[in-house]
């Protein structure tokens, strides 16, 4: 009863053995032809690009506490409201000045 036992326990690791073997054969790291080194390997040279692009910012702009005065708001924000805003200076250098105003109406095509 000793010789039956013990062949099948080799018998059972023989099948362990070989359906193992045949398992590993069907991976699909073999199949997928991959230029990396793993399936986890990054872009290098995408991270290499992003790593020494320069900052189009200036550090100026990282700054997001902003000074103003709450009296000069409130009084623009007034004239705003009661439709009394300036017209804007410009920085032209032309000495002739243009003023707003209406189109002529043009007369109908015959």
């Amino acid at each position: 009863m000793r010789r039956s036992a013990d062949g099948i326990a080799v018998r059972t690791v023989i099948v362990c053995v070989v359906l193992a073997t045949m398992l590993a054969a069907c991976s699909d790291m073999y199949y997928d032809r991959r230029e990396s080194v793993t399936f986890q390997a990054g872009d290098a040279p995408a991270a290499n690009a992003v790593a020494q692009t320069i900052d189009p910012w200036p550090p100026a702009a990282a700054h997001r506490n902003i000074s103003y005065n709450g009296e000069r708001m409130q009084r623009a924000m007034e004239r705003y409201r009661t439709n009394k805003t300036t017209p804007l200076m410009t920085t032209s250098t032309s000495s002739v000045v243009q003023q707003p105003g209406l189109a002529a109406p043009q007369a109908p095509a015959p």
